[in-house]
């Protein structure tokens, strides 16, 4: 029989600093294409948390709560 995981979220979301650096890219350029997400490494912690979410073509972009988090990061 087979069993299913369900992934863990840690109660808190702590953003590295590639995630924070994707999360400010996407505030300056609203919409990443694939290729620029892969090349950005583009994390999928970003889009279960609700920071990012993907257009129907395909691309990314940030979420209000994803500006929330970089503004809240800012000295």
């Amino acid at each position: 029989m087979a069993t299913t995981q369900s992934t863990y979220h840690a109660p808190v979301f702590e953003p590295t600093v590639d995630e924070l650096e994707t999360l400010k890219q996407l505030e300056i350029q609203p919409v990443m294409s694939v290729p620029a997400a892969l090349h950005q490494h583009l994390s999928g912690r970003l889009l279960e948390w609700g920071y990012l979410r993907k257009l129907p073509d395909g691309s990314f972009t940030i979420t209000d709560a994803g500006r929330k988090l970089v503004q809240r990061q800012e000295p």
